[in-house]
């Protein structure tokens, strides 16, 4: 893998049985094959498969959206989407381009229709969607999603209709739209809605604001507070992202619920939020405003796997939980430490459910020796990981009593599951133990306000802590006494911390 190939946490997904099934009830997935099952027998388009006007009252009808005023947009959007998807096939007629033009052109003067020029008829994929694999529907449905997202990005069609150039070449510059700038904000937002739901699992099963959201994109991470020229920028990219979540809903990659059209106004022909409200809001939350009037938003577990192929497609290193069970405990330990806690908590269980109590303590322990630099985080890592193995693994803990490396963590292990005749460990292992778990903390925790409680009461329970501290033969003595000098609040005990710390390097 190269070295500096991106790397998300890793996500939960669903089994592809679970996530097929929710593609399959997507509203616009499941529009789209209502309408490739009524095309079946075959039906006459325009060329390019345009339904005609009395064809699309009558899917209208069909999807039962007769009663909603978009319903001609919803119902063209599920057509569209069967086409692009091959759920419904286009066969264009013999005849030639230029003739059929001819008389196209001839018929749209006569009546405003379109003779027909090709017929739909169902196409292979739809025969997938019942007789298919899982993976076959998800194909499918990703074919599907990848179409409505660059027609998210893409701009309004009566902007382009209005902006088309004297020479019949769209003048990009003139509507103001980058392509690629568009696209790669909407994959970023997407991408920030994936590092929230692998980050934090309640983000999994609640909403983002889309204020909070859009300034992860917007404001700069070393601005305290926004700038006018920021809020103004937030919140036009608020409305805009407001119409591609719209889009992008009935796809089932999100759950959407859509700003309150009351606070959009049009000031010289562009659609921005109020500005008294988006100032208010300043990008974040406000507690005291009803945060979910700006939209809020959910990646779905569909959202989730979607977002994740792509990130894979673009060469993102996007795990999943699960992905270490079968690997060695080297690579487990490792690893463990970079994933969120509810995460490293069930890629533990699994790797674990794997193999027996004992067998599993006995490739951990292994595992957890040495003394390069990396070696009391992966101690921590293994402690951590036994805490979930049951009793059974008690023998293999014994083993290691005497090993320098695991005999303080193995003494801890056996007196938590209540094993008997534990012998008592001697006052150099204890000292050992105290240095390799602080050195593993000070690699994840550095400054925290847990590591500084830890160092107070450490010295606070022993007041010659630290004359004892620095005789320690561990790679780390003197980087960890320095350190408990920086964090410890004391002035006296920080300077004697120091103190230690230069012996220990002196002695080394």
């Amino acid at each position: 893998m190269p070295e500096d190939r991106p790397t998300m946490p890793p996500v939960r997904l669903r089994s592809e049985a679970e996530l097929a099934r929710d593609a399959l009830a997507a509203p616009l997935l499941a529009r789209a094959v209502r309408l490739a099952r009524w095309a079946e027998p075959g039906k006459p388009v325009a060329s390019g498969g345009v339904l005609s006007a009395d064809d699309l009252r009558e899917a209208v009808e069909l999807l039962d959206l007769a009663a909603d005023e978009d319903g001609p947009e919803h119902a063209a959007q599920a057509w569209q989407l069967a086409v692009d998807t091959g759920l419904v096939a286009i066969q264009e007629s013999a005849a030639d381009d230029s003739e059929a033009d001819s008389a196209a052109d001839d018929d749209t003067a006569a009546d405003g229709e379109r003779e027909p020029a090709a017929t739909a008829i169902s196409g292979e994929e739809l025969q997938l969607i019942t007789g298919g694999s899982p993976q076959d529907v998800l194909d499918i449905w990703l074919d599907g999603f990848e179409t409505v997202l660059a027609d998210a990005a893409a701009p309004d069609l009566g902007d382009l209709v209005d902006q088309i150039s004297e020479g019949g070449e769209i003048d990009l510059d003139s509507i103001d739209w980058n392509p690629e700038e568009e696209a790669e904000f909407l994959d970023g937002i997407l991408g920030n809605l994936y590092l929230l739901t692998a980050m934090d699992e309640e983000a999994a099963v609640g909403s983002v604001p889309l204020p909070a959201l859009v300034a992860s994109m917007v404001v700069p991470d070393d601005m305290d507070e926004p700038t006018d020229d920021i809020l103004e920028e937030v919140s036009e990219a608020m409305v805009r992202l407001d119409d591609q979540f719209r889009l992008l809903a009935p796809t089932g990659l999100i759950d959407y619920q859509p700003v309150d059209e009351a606070l959009i106004e049009e000031v010289d022909g562009e659609v921005r939020l109020h500005e008294s409200e988006a100032a208010r809001e300043q990008a974040v939350q406000d507690e005291e405003e009803d945060v979910s009037r700006y939209g809020m938003v959910r990646l779905t577990p569909l959202g989730v796997y979607a977002v994740r192929s792509r990130m894979l497609d673009a060469g993102v290193d996007a795990p999943v939980v699960g992905d270490l069970a079968d690997k060695g405990a080297d690579v487990l330990l490792d690893t463990l430490p970079g994933h969120p806690e509810s995460a490293a908590h069930a890629e533990a269980e699994l790797w674990l459910g794997r193999r027996t109590p004992e067998g599993a303590a006995r490739e951990l322990l292994a595992a957890a020796r040495g003394d390069d630099e990396g070696a009391p985080l992966r101690r921590l890592t293994c402690q951590q990981t036994l805490s979930l193995v049951g009793g059974a693994a008690e023998p293999a803990l014994r083993e290691v009593l005497d090993d320098r490396h695991l005999g303080g963590l193995a003494r801890v292990w056996l007196a938590e599951h209540g094993a008997k005749d534990i012998p008592e460990p001697s006052e150099t292992m204890v000292f050992w133990l105290t240095v390799d778990t602080l050195a593993a903390q000070l690699a994840t925790e550095d400054d925290s306000e847990e590591l500084r409680d830890l160092v107070r009461g450490l010295v606070d329970q022993s007041g010659g802590f630290f004359e004892s501290a620095w005789r320690v033969d561990h790679p780390a003595t003197a980087d960890v006494l320095e350190a408990m000098g920086r964090l410890h609040p004391d002035k006296k005990a920080a300077k004697e911390a120091r103190k230690a710390a230069f012996k220990a390097r002196s002695r080394a």
